[in-house]
C-alpha cells in the first residue's frame, strides 16, 4: 500500500520551505517512465509556477493541505478561469494544452497532482511568451498580479 501520512506532508512542507525554489515534491509513481504520474507537491507562497501548457494530457490538482489559486489563460495571456483549490474548489482538472499557473497561498501548502505519462519537462514552445523565465527580471511582478488577477484581466507584461 502507497500512502501519504501526515507526518509525510509536513516534511515535504519543509523540505520546501529549505529550498531556493520553494517546491519540494514527492512521486507516487514508481518511475518517470510510468504512463500515469501522480506526486505530491509542496509549494511555499513566492514559489513560481510559470505560465504553462501540458499539449499531451489534463492535469488533475487537489490540495492536501492549503490553498492554492489556479489561473486558465488564454494565448493573449487573458485569464479565462480561475479557482481556489482548497476554499471555493475541491478538485480541478485542466484540459490538456490549456494554459494555466499555480500559487500557493498557504505556508505548508501541499497539492497533489495527477497526468498522463511519462515524465516529460516543460518545453520551450509550451511557456508563454509573454511571461518571464525563471530568474529573471518581472517575476515577482508576475506572482504578485496572479494574486488580485481576475477572470477578463490581461497579464501586466
Amino acid at each position: 500500500m502507497k500512502q501519504i501520512d501526515r507526518d509525510q506532508l509536513a516534511l515535504l512542507a519543509a523540505s520546501a520551505a529549505a529550498s531556493p525554489r520553494l517546491r519540494a515534491n514527492h512521486n507516487m509513481h514508481p518511475e518517470l517512465a510510468d504512463p500515469i504520474q501522480r506526486l505530491a507537491i509542496a509549494m511555499e507562497p513566492g514559489t513560481y509556477v510559470r505560465p504553462h501548457r501540458h499539449p499531451h494530457t489534463w492535469e488533475l490538482l487537489f490540495p492536501l493541505q492549503g490553498r492554492f489559486l489556479v489561473l486558465h489563460f488564454d494565448e493573449a495571456g487573458v485569464v479565462v478561469d480561475r479557482a481556489i483549490l482548497g476554499e471555493d474548489t475541491a478538485i480541478l482538472e485542466t484540459p490538456a494544452g490549456t494554459w494555466h499557473a499555480v500559487l500557493s497561498l498557504d505556508e505548508g501548502g501541499v497539492i497533489f497532482e495527477v497526468k498522463h505519462g511519462p515524465y516529460m519537462p516543460i518545453a520551450a514552445d509550451d511557456y508563454t511568451t509573454w511571461s518571464p523565465a525563471e530568474g529573471t527580471p518581472g517575476v515577482a511582478e508576475l506572482i504578485a498580479w496572479y494574486a488580485t488577477a481576475e477572470i477578463g484581466d490581461r497579464h501586466p507584461g
